[in-house]
Formats: structure tokens, sequence, C-alpha cells
């Protein structure tokens, strides 16, 4: 079991639609058709939207994304129109709304990889591949690879792993003209994003990008290398062989599988709130990162 601890109710806003409840975006479409994407303060963890919230998140994922944006602006155009809050929107909307183009989104979730961690250290581990690309022997967990890899899955409902694939697998279901314009503009996107964030003393492991289409162009739609989509690692403690700290999530993760939590993630019951310690670790790493990227103070 796993999902929400508790879906929230979503804001009526007059002129304004109501189209889903992700696990950390709001979507609505304004009377023009355009998306409204409004980013909460809420975390998931183990497959699970926790209760607990962490302060500034929506705001710090919205003006990086926006800053990523503006970067990969040359390699591939985006879907961001404006973010002004909309007419009789709630005032904490301010800084986590994003109106966007309505594209023809495309089901996959576009991954590049550029060191070994998560789910492809653990294909590695069994098969020495990743998404059925052969790696050579010797690498460990945090590795570099030989090059970045294009790595795909399929997108999964809430509380659902994302499924890793084939290339092969996305040619097939969405033609190989296609499937190759995506790992091209992946790859692309990668590649400049890690060059920037190794500048700033931070290495971009993975990271995943969501694409749709605007006509025939394609277009780069979601969020984009924010410590939610992204493995963000600091370069001067990088030590293959271990888990490497990260500028995320991590302290919820562990503390909800230590016995501080009292949780027992192979039961049936939710996880339970997070103590104010996690949640302000948790935050510092989100500014942290937002702050050494950006080169901008967080306020």
């Amino acid at each position: 079991m796993s999902g929400f601890v508790e879906k929230p109710e979503p804001v009526q806003v007059p002129n304004l639609v109501h189209l889903h409840t992700g696990k950390v975006r709001d979507l609505y479409q304004n009377e023009a058709g355009d998306l409204v994407m409004v980013a909460s303060d809420r975390v998931s963890a183990h497959d699970w939207v926790l209760p607990t919230q962490i302060p500034d998140k929506g705001r710090i994922l919205t003006r990086l994304s926006l800053w990523w944006f503006d970067q990969l602006a040359d390699l591939i155009p985006n879907h961001v129109l404006g973010t002004d809050v909309p007419e009789g929107a709630p005032a904490d909307w301010a800084g986590r709304v994003t109106v966007c183009r309505s594209l023809r989104m495309i089901p996959v979730e576009c991954v590049a990889r550029g060191y070994l961690a998560g789910s492809g250290l653990a294909e590695y581990r069994e098969s020495r591949t990743v998404c059925g690309l052969a790696l050579p022997e010797g690498l460990e967990n945090g590795s570099e690879l030989p090059g970045p890899i294009f790595t795909p899955a399929t997108k999964a409902a809430v509380g659902d792993h994302d499924e890793n694939v084939a290339y092969e697998e996305v040619a097939r279901r969405l033609g190989p003209e296609t499937a190759a314009e995506l790992r091209q503009a992946t790859l692309a996107a990668y590649d400049r994003a890690r060059d920037i964030a190794r500048d700033r003393g931070i290495i971009l492991a993975d990271t995943k990008f969501e694409f749709g289409w605007h006509g025939e162009v394609l277009t780069l739609a979601d969020e984009a290398l924010t410590p939610d989509s992204s493995r963000f690692w600091p370069a001067d403690v990088w030590r293959p062989g271990r888990d490497q700290p990260s500028f995320d999530k991590q302290p919820i993760r562990d503390w909800l599988v230590s016995s501080a939590s009292g949780w027992d993630r192979a039961g049936n019951q939710p996880p339970p709130a997070l103590p104010d310690e996690v949640v302000t670790a948790t935050r510092n790493r989100y500014i942290e990162a937002y702050e050494r990227l950006t080169g901008v103070r967080w306020a």
C-alpha cells in the first residue's frame, strides 16, 4: 500500500478548472486553455506523500526550474508562458505558479545517467547492465560511467514505481524517430546541466525530464533539474563505493527507516509526521542546492 497519507482537497479558484493533484504539483487549466501548475510544499518518500510539508519547497522548485529552463533555452524549447498568479488565487500561490503551454505529453520519463546509483545500480549488480545497456566490470556505487546514458522509464501513477524500459521498447511504442529525438534532447540537456553544476562544485549524477509536443516541436515540460528530479552530490566529498551525500530529501528517507520513526516500511500503516529537525535539515539541503547552482542567495 502507498500513495497519499491524506490527499489534499484541491483549491477552487475562479476561472480555473482543477485537472490533477500529483505528489508535489497541482494542475489547473485557465480559460485560454493554458495550464497553471502550482508547486506545493508536499514531499514524498518511499512511495508515500507524507503528512508533513517542507516550508518553501514549492517556491524553491519553481524558481530553480525556471532558472534551468533559461540555461537550456538554446538547446530545447520549454513550456513556460509566465509566472503570474491567477486572479482570485490564494496569496500563498505567489512564487509557486508556472503558467504553461498545453502540450501533447509523451508518456515516458526521459532519464539521463552519468553516475551509477539508484535503480541503475541495482540492475548493474545483477546483470552488468542498465536498461539493457552493457556497462564495464568494476563499477561501484557512485562510479562515474564511461559516458552519459539514456535510460527511459514508463510513467507510473502516484504510489507506484516508474519502470525502467529498454530504448528499443520506447522506439517500438513511439516510433524510432521520436525515440531518437528524445534521447538526443535528454543527453544534450544533461551534458549542459552537468557542466554547469560541475563548475559550482556539484555532481549531477542523474536526472529525469518530461517532454511533450507543441505542434511538431519537441518541448521540455514539467520541472527541470531540481532536487526532486535529480541526484545532486557535493563534488568535494564524492567517493565511489558508498552512498553519496546528496542535496535532496535523504534526511527524510533515513529517518523513516530508522528506529526513531517507529515505522515499518513493509507494513500497511502510512508514515508518521516528520520531526522538526528532519524538516529543517531537508529544507536546508534544498536551499543549499538552489544557492550553489544559481549563485543567488535564497530569500
